[in-house]
Formats: structure tokens, sequence, C-alpha cells
């Protein structure tokens, strides 16, 4: 069974369940029998991933910037596993909106790690952080879990901030052999059908395309590890089940970003996209921008050597889902999460990788 059927039945609490990777994963933990309670600010944009799913959950709408609500809500709950991935997650509004995203990024994660001190029944805690957590030098090697954080802008800074919340809590509170085991998780840069977000690549070419205009593009030279979403969830999910065994040497930062193939500029993404839907369009901007990391790479050797985490699909296969899903979308009105999971999960036991398990079908 898929992640030892570790799941099945378990008390999850998602934060930033609304959001998109959140609605993914839940979906995911859902499927495997897991009952699971979100945290989350209502979904910023309609149509959204969540709404569309229609998950029968307990879903509540709160801020974990609310210390005392949030606290109240978590006891409440009781889970055994947290899955922290609530987050302001937006590169270009972190410069409009600096206190908001510190605040949120780092106090938020503080929040939430300090109600976690009061939940007896707690075994283990995720903390979804980002690959841009790292002090970005603009080399051509892949950052390691060793490399020191830091950031240009503060959504970056603030999620290595959230890092070292984590640390901290880690060494002061969950120190103990009852202690809940806490690890962090950095992906690289995920796409996937059911993103509207602003200023993120797919999200604008798909309201392009809706609206057939061409997009404009500011930065097509940049690289960044591209992978599925579904991707970075088995590592998350991976992470959860080696601490819900008890497995201490795992509680720590993870990468989990693509193989070296992933590794792509802006423009070679959209001739992909555009391979897989032809309506694809777009132009680059010559307007000045925000200053924004032109290289990143991540380095998964410890995940795929310790946890025996690989990815499922290569770029290509990834891309094309994304395509796919959105044209299922937009020409249909048909959403078509459940039919991909179950796609990744059967190619993911054809592939022969240990978490997989037997397929849903």
């Amino acid at each position: 069974m898929m992640f030892g059927n570790i799941y099945k039945n378990k008390r999850v609490l998602v934060t930033g369940h609304t959001g998109f990777k959140g609605s993914w994963l839940v979906l995911w933990l859902q499927m495997m029998g897991a009952k699971v309670t979100g945290i989350s600010l209502p979904p910023e944009t309609s149509p959204n991933h969540w709404s569309l799913l229609r998950l029968d959950v307990e879903s509540c709408h709160l801020d974990i910037r609310d210390e005392v609500g949030l606290r109240k809500k978590i006891i409440e709950v009781d889970p055994e596993i947290v899955f922290h991935l609530a987050a302001q997650p937006l590169v270009r509004r972190s410069y409009r909106q600096p206190l908001e995203t510190w605040a949120t990024n780092v106090m938020g994660t503080a929040n939430v790690l300090d109600a976690c001190r009061q939940v007896k029944s707690l075994v283990a805690i995720v903390v979804v952080t980002t690959d841009k957590c790292y002090e970005n030098k603009e080399w051509v090697w892949g950052y390691r879990e060793i490399d020191p954080l830091g950031g240009h802008d503060p959504y970056s800074a603030s999620k290595g901030g959230s890092e070292l919340v984590a640390a901290s809590y880690r060494s002061s509170f969950f120190n103990t052999p009852s202690s809940p085991l806490l690890a962090t998780a950095r992906a690289g840069n995920v796409i996937g059908g059911g993103d509207w977000s602003e200023d993120r690549l797919i999200p604008d070419l798909v309201r392009a395309v809706e609206n057939n205009k061409s997009l404009e593009i500011r930065s097509p030279s940049a690289t960044r590890p591209w992978q599925h979403v579904l991707e970075c969830l088995s590592g998350y999910l991976i992470l959860g089940q080696q601490l819900l065994q008890g497995n201490a040497a795992i509680a720590e930062a993870w990468n989990f970003g693509p193989d070296r193939e992933g590794n792509r500029q802006v423009r070679q993404v959209l001739t992909e996209l555009k391979n897989n839907w032809p309506n694809v369009d777009w132009n680059c901007s010559d307007v000045p921008q925000p200053h924004e990391a032109q290289l990143l790479h991540l380095d998964s050797g410890k995940a795929r050597e310790k946890l025996s985490w690989h990815p499922v699909w290569t770029f290509d296969e990834g891309v094309a889902a994304t395509a796919e899903w959105y044209r299922a979308w937009l020409d249909h009105k048909e959403v078509i999460s459940i039919k991909q999971l179950n796609a990744y999960l059967k190619l993911a036991e054809e592939r022969g990788l240990s978490w997989a398990g037997v397929s849903h079908r």
C-alpha cells in the first residue's frame, strides 16, 4: 500500500489546504483514507482548485497570524501529523507587501509550531518552505541542505526565516523522546493543473490563452528546477511516513527537486507547453522588473539516497499533464485531478518506487 498505508484513519492537519499544493495534498490524503482537517484563508481566486475538487473534509478559514484562534483550533483538531503549507508564496507580492510576507511566513510558522506544543497526540510535523530559502549565489550546481540560508527579496528571506524558526523549535522544544518529530521540505518551481495564482508563469499563461492574448514574459532566460506538484507532494508524504514511524534521523531539512533535466529556462518550459497546447503564445518584455534570481538548482541527492525518493514523471511528462489539465478545464469544464493522480500512482508502481505500493484505480 502507498506509504505503508500509514495515513489510513490518521488525523491529519493541513495548513494552506485551499492553496494549489495544499488542495492536491488533501486530495491524495483523502484517497488514502486520512481524516483531514484544513486551516487556511479562503481561496483567493475564482476558479480555484480547492473549490473545484469539492472534497468532503473539515475546512476552517483562519489566518495563521491569529495566534489565539490558531492555537484553539489546532488543540481542538488534535492531529497526529501536521503538514504546514500556509504561506505568502509570491515573490513579487512580497515586494508590495513585505510586512505581511514576514508576518505570515515567519510568525505564522512560529504560531503553528507553538500551538503544536500543546497537542499531546502529535507525532510528526512537516514544514514546507521553498528552494528559494537558500542564499542564492547564481552558481551552476545545486544547493544542498547544508548550504547557507538567505534571500534577496522579502519572500525568499522570510522562507529562510521560517526554516530557522523550525530548526529553533526542533532544538528547543521538540527535543525529547516523547516530542513530535519535525522536518522541513524544500521543493522547486511547481507546475500542474489548478493553479490560478497571480504572477506565476503557468497561471498567467492560462489566463492569456483564455483571453486569446499573448503572454508578456519578464525573464525568459531564468533557469529553475521545474517539477509537477505531485512530485514534491510524494516527498512530503514520504517524510510524514518516516516521522510517523518514529525515524528521528529524518527530522531535518530535505530538498525535493527534479532530475537535472528538469532544470530549464522559462522559454524552454513555454516551448514544451506549446508542443502540447498550440494556443499558447508569448512575447518578451523589456520593462525593468524587481530583482529575481536568474539561476537556481536543487541537489536532491540526500532524498534519493536516504528516502529512496525519485521523481515519477519526466519534465516533458509533467508539462504534458499540466497542459492536459488546463485544456480539459477550459474546453469542457472537466476537473481531471483524480484521473491524473491515479495515472501518476500507476506509473510510480510500474517504475518500482518503494512508496507507491498498490495504486487506487
